[in-house]
C-alpha cells in the first residue's frame, strides 16, 4: 500500500467574510494550511502530500512554509480541484489516498493513524460523528417532525480510498458536486466507519475560527532554558548553530552551543519532556562533539509527534566577548530554518555582565531562553 494525502485549500471562503481566505488565517504564527501540513508530515506512512491551491491565492501561498510537497492548481469547484489532484497522483505509484479539507486543521495524528490501521483491511475508511442533539425535520409550513437521531450521522475528513476507485468516480461526474467524496461511493461493503473527533470541526465562519483560537490559547505552554559554557582556546565558538570568529571557543561534550542548548531545554520544559542532560548525557560517547543542531532536530521531532509547535522564542546571549551584534541576523535566520519558524517569531538580545563574574572576565558565555509552544490538537 502506497499512501498519498490530498489537502484541499483552493476555496474562496465566501462565508468567512474576509479579504484573506480562511485557510491563510494564522493562529500562533501558522496558517491553517501549515497547521495541517505539520501534522501530516509526522505520519511516516504518507509518502506524498499534494496541496491543491487557488491560483488567485498564489501570493499568499508563497508567504508560507510549504516544503517537500506537490502543489496543484485547483478548479472552479471542489470536485474539479479533487480531480486535478487525483489525476496527478494517478501518474505516480500511489495506491491509496486520504482527502482532507484545509478548513479542518484540528484533526489529531491519532485519527490519521486510526484511519491507516483500518485501511489495511478495507477499501475506504470514513470518520463520523453520532448526532447527540434532538433532530427535527421541517415537513411543511408550521409542521415539524421528530427524527430518530440514531439513523443519522455526520461525516468528517480526512477520508481514505483506493486511488483508482475514487479517481474513476470523480471522472464520471457530469456536474458540480458539493458533497464530500464518500458520497460518491457506489458500494459500501468494504467501507469502514470510525469515530471522528468533535474538535475536528470545519471552519466555515468567523465564530468557528474564534472557537479554534480559544482551543489553541488554552493549549499554550511556556518553557525556560539556561546554559553556560567555559571559554577556552583551541575550540570553535558555536552560537545558534553558527560558527562565530573568536580566539576562544566553548568547552563542552558536544559542540558546546549555549544558545541551541538553552532552546532545547526550554522546549523540553514547555512540552514536559525532561531536560537536555537526561536526553543527551555527557557520559555517552555517541554525543561526543555532536552538532547541537542535530540534538535540536531530535527534540523538534519528538515534540511535533506529540502535536506541539513553537509559537515564539526569546533569547538572551550573555557575553563580554565576542560582540555578536553583526552576527545576530545570521543567527536569527539559522534558528528560523532549524525550527521552521517565521523569523519575526524569534528575538535575540545581547547582554553583558558589566565585566562582573566569569562571564565579565571573558572566561564563559551563557544563554537563557523563554519559549512558548502550542499543542495543535
Amino acid at each position: 500500500m502506497r499512501l498519498s494525502f490530498i489537502l484541499l485549500a483552493s476555496g474562496n471562503s465566501s462565508r468567512f467574510k474576509s479579504k484573506i481566505p480562511k485557510q491563510y488565517h494564522q493562529i500562533g504564527g501558522k496558517t491553517l494550511i501549515e497547521i495541517a501540513l505539520a501534522k501530516i508530515k509526522q505520519i511516516k506512512e504518507i509518502k506524498k502530500i499534494v496541496l491543491v491551491y487557488n491560483k488567485k491565492h498564489l501570493k499568499l501561498l508563497k508567504q508560507i512554509r510549504v516544503k517537500n510537497i506537490s502543489k496543484i492548481k485547483g478548479g472552479k469547484t471542489r470536485n474539479q480541484s479533487t480531480l486535478n489532484a487525483l489525476k496527478y497522483l494517478n501518474k505516480t505509484n500511489t495506491t491509496h489516498v486520504l482527502i482532507h479539507d484545509a478548513a479542518r486543521p484540528n484533526f489529531s495524528i491519532k485519527l490519521i493513524k486510526n484511519i491507516l490501521t483500518n485501511l489495511k483491511s478495507n477499501k475506504s475508511v470514513i470518520p463520523i460523528l453520532k448526532i447527540q442533539d434532538a433532530l427535527k425535520k421541517k415537513e411543511r409550513l408550521n409542521i415539524i417532525s421528530n427524527q430518530k437521531r440514531n439513523d443519522f450521522f455526520l461525516t468528517q475528513t480526512p477520508q481514505s480510498f483506493e486511488l483508482n476507485e475514487i479517481y474513476q468516480l470523480h471522472k464520471k461526474l457530469k456536474k458540480n458536486y458539493k458533497d464530500d467524496d464518500f458520497s460518491l461511493l457506489e458500494n459500501l461493503k468494504r467501507t469502514k466507519f470510525i469515530n471522528g473527533e468533535k474538535n475536528n470541526f470545519k471552519i466555515t465562519d468567523q465564530s468557528d475560527f474564534d472557537l479554534l483560537k480559544k482551543i489553541y490559547k488554552s493549549n499554550l505552554r511556556i518553557g525556560i532554558g539556561f546554559d553556560v559554557h567555559r571559554l577556552v582556546e583551541k575550540r570553535k565558538l558555536f552560537l545558534g548553530g553558527i560558527v562565530i570568529p573568536s580566539k576562544l571557543g566553548t568547552l563542552g561534550h558536544s559542540d558546546g552551543d549555549p544558545v541551541l542548548h538553552a532552546i532545547i531545554d526550554s522546549l523540553l520544559g514547555a512540552c514536559s519532556l525532561g531536560d537536555i542532560g537526561e536526553k543527551f548525557s555527557d557520559k555517552s560517547k555517541k554525543f561526543k562533539n555532536i552538532k547541537s543542531s542535530i540534538l535540536l532536530k531530535n527534540v523538534l521531532n519528538q515534540m511535533r509527534s506529540d502535536e506541539f509547535e513553537i509559537n515564539n522564542i526569546d533569547i538572551n546571549i550573555i557575553t563580554q566577548t565576542p560582540k555578536i551584534k553583526k552576527y545576530k541576523e545570521k543567527i536569527l535566520k539559522n534558528i528560523s530554518n532549524l525550527c521552521s519558524l517565521n523569523i519575526n517569531r524569534i528575538n535575540i538580545k545581547a547582554k553583558t555582565t558589566e565585566k562582573l563574574g566569569v562571564i565579565g572576565k571573558e572566561k564563559a558565555i551563557a544563554a537563557e531562553v523563554i519559549v512558548s509552544v502550542i499543542k495543535y490538537v
